[in-house]
């Protein structure tokens, strides 16, 4: 087997190793599997970040299947730079330089400018107008906004403030709360909107509300607006708490046409932003 070093060439680099024996198609013989050093070493530190605790070097090279010599030299290698430690019992767990790297990281995420730029792919693919919502007391508020290529015209722009029981973003962004602070909050909150069709009821609301939360997706139609329908997908920090929305807005008889669609896209586009905070594994 063939080692290297994990210094400044060990993108180039590979591992020779028995596990990857394989039977090549015309019958000519057997060819190794080539595994490139950072590869490896990106297995053992993904492989304790998802596990969350000290694992040692036999666990690791068997839970990465990789030969534990190979193992050995990797981790050897990553404890020298810091980027593993190795524990008083010999065990092995992420370094101080992976705590350094996450904290220049964060530093440089802006939730907003993230959120935006997703906001407008999104408006892109589905050809229709997008918000990115949030909430400010008993108010949802519009943070930013990106026009649609139809002339359709939405009411609610930047800095637009609706009570939370009109809209679709509304109800997700209270939907992580405990059941009872969510009916107490639209005892208090709950209005009537100008079409009449926004539902009042506390307990009705709340119900709704985290039935939404939990299926990450919450469809209004008409409550607010007169012909105008908003699908939202709540966007959730480490914790499980809904700290904005992203929804398509668009006239309601378009929405129910081919709402799999929107749906989809709506979905998909407050996962990205969350796996782009952090906030979201897989």
């Amino acid at each position: 087997m063939r080692c290297v070093e994990l210094d400044g060439k060990t993108s180039s680099a590979v591992y020779s190793e028995d596990e990857g024996v394989a039977s090549e198609a015309d019958g000519k013989g057997a060819r190794r599997a080539r595994v490139s050093g950072i590869d490896r070493a990106l297995q053992v530190i993904d492989h304790l970040y998802e596990t969350g605790s000290p694992a040692g070097v036999y666990a690791i090279a068997k839970a990465v299947k990789a030969p534990l010599s190979t193992v050995y030299v990797i981790v050897d290698d990553l404890v020298e730079k810091n980027m593993l430690t190795r524990q008083t019992d010999g065990s092995i767990w992420l370094g101080a330089r992976l705590y350094h790297y996450g904290l220049a990281y964060a530093r440089s995420l802006d939730f907003m400018s993230i959120a935006t730029h997703e906001m407008h792919d999104l408006c892109r693919q589905a050809g229709e107008t997008v918000q990115v919502c949030g909430r400010d007391g008993d108010y949802m508020l519009v943070l930013a906004m990106a026009d649609g290529p139809s002339h359709f015209q939405v009411a609610s722009r930047v800095g637009t403030r609706v009570p939370l029981n009109w809209t679709a973003s509304g109800r997700l962004l209270v939907g992580h709360l405990p059941e009872q602070e969510r009916i107490e909050l639209f005892k208090r909150c709950a209005r009537s909107s100008p079409t009449g069709r926004a539902e009042i009821d506390p307990g009705t609301l709340s119900e709704a509300a985290g039935k939404a939360f939990e299926s990450r997706l919450s469809i209004q139609a008409g409550e607010s607006d007169y012909a105008v329908a908003c699908i939202a997908s709540p966007i959730c920090d480490r914790d499980g708490q809904c700290v904005a929305t992203i929804s398509i807005v668009l006239p309601e008889q378009k929405a129910f046409s081919d709402e799999n669609h929107y749906t989809a896209h709506v979905r998909s586009s407050a996962e990205r932003i969350e796996k782009l905070m952090g906030w979201r594994n897989r």
